[in-house]
């Protein structure tokens, strides 16, 4: 077999894979979208194409009386964008600490946010309730929030510290002998060429409350403090629920704040190091 047959193969399987791929993405997705916009509200009874394709079921999310999406939407809105705001400033900091600082503790503490990111977080669930019960935070998105910025800190410290690791010291000491302190330098130097992964961090941060369901589920009760996946979950969980189409289309809406924040954020993600810096 000759290289250029050989070379055609190889392109062949790749397209092949990336045919298996779209279709497992993509399958699960159109017929969400095809399902939010068909009559009725029983999955069963739903067609891949609708015949009588409808926008009521979204029409009914934002008008109905009995509709709380809007409400759940804000409080969803709320804590991502605290959540992913909260998250940038407290991992920089402590990722910056971690990076250029040389303490006592300091190895142990990296060592223990590894540790910390090897234990599910349905482990601590019921020590987390009690938390909140005991400072009275229970059953509302502010404790829910304080939840979702202490439980990020291991994982995106660690992140980010590696990446601060990788910005050459030189930059520091020539900011240092201009007379910067470590504050200057972190604002002026690291902070600008630690975009891109702070960018990550925050798109992640931001995404997280969105998807999660089981911290809200334990952690809030009243109707009026849900976020979306535990208000959409609501729709279908009764055993005579028939909501489907309702549920799918208030998940299509989910993912437009979503895809929002990532393309303000896409020129950070794209753009890499090459907005670097040099000194000389």
């Amino acid at each position: 077999m000759n290289r250029k047959t050989k070379s055609k193969i190889e392109v062949a399987f790749i397209y092949l894979f990336f045919v298996l791929m779209f279709i497992i993405i993509g399958y699960p997705l159109i017929w969400t979208v095809m399902m939010s916009i068909n009559p009725g509200t029983n999955m069963l009874v739903t067609q891949l194409i609708p015949e009588n394709p409808t926008l009521e079921h979204y029409l009914w999310l934002f008008t109905n009386p009995n509709s709380d999406y809007l409400l759940w939407y804000k409080n969803s809105l709320i804590i991502a964008v605290l959540n992913a705001l909260g998250s940038v400033v407290i991992t920089s900091l402590i990722a910056y600490a971690f990076s250029r600082y040389s303490f006592i503790g300091r190895k142990y503490g990296l060592y223990l946010f590894l540790l910390l990111q090897m234990f599910p977080a349905l482990m601590g669930m019921v020590a987390l309730y009690i938390l909140l019960t005991t400072i009275g935070l229970v059953d509302s998105i502010w404790g829910l929030l304080l939840i979702y910025l202490g439980g990020q800190i291991p994982f995106n410290a660690w992140l980010v510290k590696g990446y601060y690791d990788t910005i050459s010291r030189e930059l520091d000491e020539a900011a240092k002998i201009d007379g910067a302190g470590h504050l200057r330098i972190f604002w002026s130097i690291m902070l600008p060429l630690a975009k891109p992964i702070l960018a990550v961090v925050a798109l992640f941060n931001f995404m997280a409350p969105f998807m999660d369901f089981l911290l809200p589920k334990i952690v809030l009760t009243d109707p009026n403090n849900y976020t979306l996946a535990l208000g959409l979950y609501n729709f279908i969980n009764d055993q005579f629920s028939t909501n489907f189409t309702r549920f799918a289309a208030g998940s299509i809406l989910i993912a437009i704040p979503i895809a929002l924040v990532f393309l303000m954020l896409q020129r950070y993600l794209i753009g890499g190091l090459t907005q670097g810096a040099t000194k000389g």
